[in-house]
């Protein structure tokens, strides 16, 4: 099977690696305003956190101070960022020059905070580096070949895979089976709602955050390899139609009428206490289950297959640590950059949230091979038939269209303000429009 993307396979019996065919990448100098090296002075430098809370915080906090026990002579301050404004708060930032020296930050965002001129590459450093061999290879080549110069803008620390969680104990309940398939899955939430008893079948992300998690749905039904065909988007194709209708049916009858507001915590916390039976969400939100649930009632299932019987998986799904261009302190925030990516700090970070590390010495570790949830992501990475198709990160309008016109317009479906059609066709056309402009702007 032709694989424009690649795919996330095994570097060694359990080892998951982002392989994307035709990425290249160029290593450049750094090009910030460097200072002497300022990693034997005391300085002060700020990290942010783009998904803080009770579960990841303190996380965060054990790793700086690990690190400053190691260089007394750095303090590092945490800002904790609301995963659902994260972004925003970025901007914000970028916009007013009052960036922080280190970041974590999403992978989708990396083009538009290149393009901005937000970020200090990191080729010379990485090249420097002498862990740089360690991590994914392919996770390095993706965050380059997705911006449009090419260079490094941020090291991947984090892996992830969206999937279903599910209560098997209601399944064994009911006798019924655990879906499979999409036929499976739409008859399940059917089959798990009891509204007498407080439990429905499902639970929709109709709030903030929403449109990456319905748009990694929609693919996964359809099995569409290309999100941009020939400047056409084929958001609006006839099987995202198909699906849509069958998803948002469910809504209200074997959903909670909340969910139309639902973001992350409300959704999560209605799997969490007993409400629903199934939540699509992804390997990361571990954490939170295994503080709520008991072992024997929280499950990790792949996404239903297509009817031709592939998975269909999203490229690029890493989180990186990147480093702000008006940093005053370049060598201390690499240092902090570098330490985050270790073997140490990728196995603790990724054990205590559930996620894939990008070092290759954690992943032999028996936390990884005993973790059934990345277990489940391996089997689906490792597939030779899985599909993994690449949204256009590099639009610089991409994750706003999701934002504002996606977020906004699935409220609008799901209140029947709108039809399926018309809201797939708005998302396709601003896609298509900011694809236009980026031709028009890096293409001549």
């Amino acid at each position: 099977m032709k694989r424009k993307f690649g795919k996330l396979a095994l570097a060694s019996s359990i080892a998951a690696t982002l392989l994307l065919a035709g990425c290249s990448g160029d290593t450049s100098e750094k090009t910030s305003n460097d200072t002497k090296n300022d990693t034997n002075e005391k300085v002060t430098i700020s990290f942010w956190d783009e998904n803080a809370g009770p579960q990841r915080t303190p996380i965060w906090e054990e790793l700086i101070k690990r690190f400053q026990k190691e260089n007394p002579n750095i303090t590092v301050e945490y800002v904790g960022l609301p995963k659902d404004s994260a972004k925003t708060k970025y901007d914000a930032a970028i916009a007013a020059n009052d960036t922080p020296d280190v970041g974590s930050v999403q992978t989708s965002w990396l083009p538009e905070f290149a393009l901005r001129e937000a970020l200090l590459p990191l080729d010379e450093d990485f090249s420097k580096w002498d862990q740089k061999d360690k991590i994914n290879k392919s996770a390095i080549d993706f965050n380059k070949e997705m911006v449009n110069d090419h260079k490094l803008y941020g090291i991947p620390y984090t892996q992830n895979l969206d999937i279903l969680w599910v209560r098997p104990d209601w399944f064994a309940e009911k006798k019924t089976k655990i879906p499979e398939t999409w036929d499976e899955f739409f008859t399940a939430i059917k089959d798990q709602t009891d509204k007498k008893n407080g439990r429905y079948g499902y639970t929709i992300r109709g709030g903030a955050g929403g449109s990456l998690q319905l748009q990694r749905l929609m693919y996964a039904y359809s099995g569409e390899e290309q999100y941009i065909k020939d400047g056409k988007s084929t958001i609006n194709s006839k099987e995202h139609v198909e699906f849509l209708k069958k998803y948002f049916a469910v809504y209200k009858e074997f959903t909670p009428k909340s969910d139309i507001t639902n973001s992350y915590k409300e959704m999560i916390a209605g799997f969490d206490t007993g409400a629903v039976a199934m939540v699509q969400h992804n390997i990361g939100s571990y954490g939170e289950h295994s503080e709520a649930l008991k072992p024997d009632q929280f499950q990790a299932i792949p996404l239903p297959k297509t009817a031709d019987g592939k998975y269909v998986a999203e490229g690029g799904n890493t989180i990186a640590v990147s480093i702000f261009k008006d940093t005053k302190h370049p060598d201390a925030a690499w240092k902090f950059a570098s330490f985050l990516n270790t073997k140490e700090s990728q196995s603790y970070w990724n054990q205590k949230v559930g996620q894939i590390p990008t070092n290759s010495d954690v992943l032999n570790e028996e936390w990884v091979k005993n973790s059934t949830h990345i277990q489940t992501a391996f089997k689906v990475y490792d597939d030779p038939d899985t599909i993994l198709y690449k949204p256009p990160f590099y639009l610089p309008e991409y994750r706003s269209i999701l934002d504002s016109v996606v977020d906004s317009g699935t409220q609008s479906v799901m209140s029947n303000k709108i039809s399926i059609e018309d809201f797939l066709n708005e998302w396709a056309k601003a896609i298509e429009d900011a694809q236009a402009k980026y031709d028009e702007h890096f293409k001549k």
